[in-house]
């Protein structure tokens, strides 16, 4: 026996817009039942813990403590722009000439994730 992972939470400004980001990065709808001005929403993201987003009072300051890395199923650097197309910007990009490393994104409120190399990436750059 063990311990799962029911969600991530994230604190915001906006649930609901943060909300439809993540449903964005990884494909999957936001509950219908959930409005612009709710104080807290969720998305069941496939094959993973429920991403969940509650309003809070106070801005993001510092770096996170926690954060979320992807290994995409595309190429790392075609998700990169992907996820800058959705609002995502670039913190720090660790991206090596020898194809390796990892990009530091934001989401649209400031929560750092990391995008790293795909699985086809990674068994032909070791």
């Amino acid at each position: 026996m063990g311990t799962a992972i029911r969600n991530i939470a994230f604190d915001c400004a906006d649930p609901y817009a943060l909300a439809y980001f993540w449903a964005g990065v990884f494909d999957c709808p936001v509950d219908p039942e959930h409005q612009p001005d709710d104080e807290e929403v969720a998305i069941a993201q496939p094959g993973g813990p429920w991403l969940y987003f509650q309003r809070v009072p106070e801005p993001k300051r510092g770096k996170n403590r926690v954060h979320v890395c992807l290994r995409p199923d595309v190429l790392r650097d075609q998700e990169v722009e992907r996820l800058r197309a959705l609002g995502a910007t670039v913190v720090a990009d660790h991206r090596n000439p020898d194809g390796s490393g990892w990009v530091v994104l934001a989401d649209p409120e400031g929560n750092e994730f990391c995008v790293l190399r795909s699985d086809a990436e990674r068994r032909t750059t070791g």
